[in-house]
């Protein structure tokens, strides 16, 4: 099980949102879940950001 708050701890160098849901995409191979426990901190975090980071999360398991 990927967790978002496991990501932000481990990836020290994001600094968007953008650069965030890269990572999401990028771990989401051979993980079935994730698990958005906790809001992300950047400035450029959108209201929709569980369904962008989902879809990230998605796309990235193929």
């Amino acid at each position: 099980m990927l967790w978002l708050s496991e990501i932000l701890l481990q990836e020290h160098e994001l600094a968007s949102f953008t650069d965030l849901k890269n990572v999401v995409t990028q771990r989401a191979k051979g993980e079935m879940f994730f698990r958005m426990d906790v809001k992300p901190p950047f400035s450029d975090t959108p209201e929709n950001w569980e369904d962008q980071l989902e879809s990230a999360f998605t796309s990235g398991q193929r």
